[in-house]
């Protein structure tokens, strides 16, 4: 398995979210309005993803966005279904995690949605937490916000 530095520009980080948002849709689309999310999901302003291949294959990828000075945010992890379960997703976002603390960040946020188990269980295994709602999920009741710092992740 390869784990490739990017960004939001690389075509196969796009074709793995567009393939995330297809998941969505699916998983939550019938539950929750999704189109409020879309303008918190540009890819213009990430400037660090990775994709994650196995034998040339994308099976996954997802990125790291600024928030603020000290926060940085998880944003658009998916891990295509055949290779969930697998601990790729584990390792994709400790990938993220570490290069946040390399650019120098304090503190991880995410968005995710207690319908995703899955997500929410592979986040709180490598230590995120609830956390209030933030910026633009505060009015919205279906997000969970979670974060975790980065000074005692091992780099």
């Amino acid at each position: 398995m390869d784990f490739k530095r990017t960004d939001g520009r690389d075509k196969d980080f796009i074709e793995n979210c567009r393939l995330l948002d297809r998941d969505l849709d699916r998983r939550v689309g019938k539950q929750i309005k999704r189109e409020k999310y879309q303008k918190y999901n540009q890819l213009d302003e990430i400037r660090e993803a990775i994709v994650v291949y196995e034998d040339d294959r994308v099976i996954g990828g997802g990125a790291i966005r600024r928030y603020d000075d000290e926060n940085i945010e998880l944003k658009r992890v998916f891990v295509h279904p055949k290779y969930q379960g697998r601990g790729v997703g584990s390792k994709l976002v400790s990938l993220l995690i570490e290069w946040a603390g390399e650019l120098g960040y304090k503190r991880m946020i995410l968005e995710t949605g207690e319908l995703l188990a899955e997500s929410c269980a592979v986040y709180k295994k490598l230590g995120f937490e609830v956390i209030p709602n933030y910026g633009p999920y505060v009015d919205m009741p279906e997000s969970l916000c979670m974060a975790r710092d980065l000074k005692d992740f091992l780099f």
